[in-house]
């Protein structure tokens, strides 16, 4: 299922990203739960003991994306690592893309590390296309020394 998140999940938001490792701060993740032109999407998956009876929801994924004057912005999208390669991207992107339609945005924005290419083949399927790149953007990756290319993509809604 998933359906937005607020103030009252950011327990959870906050341990799936310390897994997923995104890159977003805990306190851009309490700054977004908070403001009216952001939204923070969660996909929760019901959790069972022992077959049947139900234990409650995990959160196995989340995606922020911000209300812009034209345009929509997806900041970060985070799937708990054993949960990655399983469809959980691609559905809350998909919901980005409709909630960016519904918000009559022209453009959905994003930028990937340009090592990223699991991502970047999702946002491809998804119509985005590459638009430019931000030399030595990102700090490396751990362990890695230097600094790495941000690729800018988007898609027309």
């Amino acid at each position: 299922m998933i359906s937005p998140l607020s103030t009252a999940d950011s327990a959870e938001l906050q341990a799936l990203e310390a897994q997923a490792n995104s890159g977003i701060s805990s306190q851009h993740l309490r700054d977004v739960l908070d403001d009216p032109n952001s939204l923070v999407i969660g996909y929760w998956q019901q959790e069972a003991l022992f077959g049947q009876v139900s234990a409650g929801e995990l959160l196995l994924g989340y995606a922020i994306v911000v209300r812009l004057p034209f345009e929509a912005e997806l900041q970060a999208i985070g799937v708990l690592p054993q949960k990655q390669g399983q469809g959980v991207g691609g559905k809350l992107l998909g919901e980005v893309v409709a909630r960016a339609r519904q918000w009559q945005s022209e453009r959905l924005l994003l930028e990937v590390r340009a090592s990223n290419q699991r991502a970047i083949r999702l946002y491809q399927h998804y119509e985005f296309n590459e638009d430019g790149r931000r030399r030595g953007y990102y700090p490396a990756a751990q362990s890695a020394a230097g600094r790495e290319d941000a690729l800018l993509m988007s898609r027309l809604l």
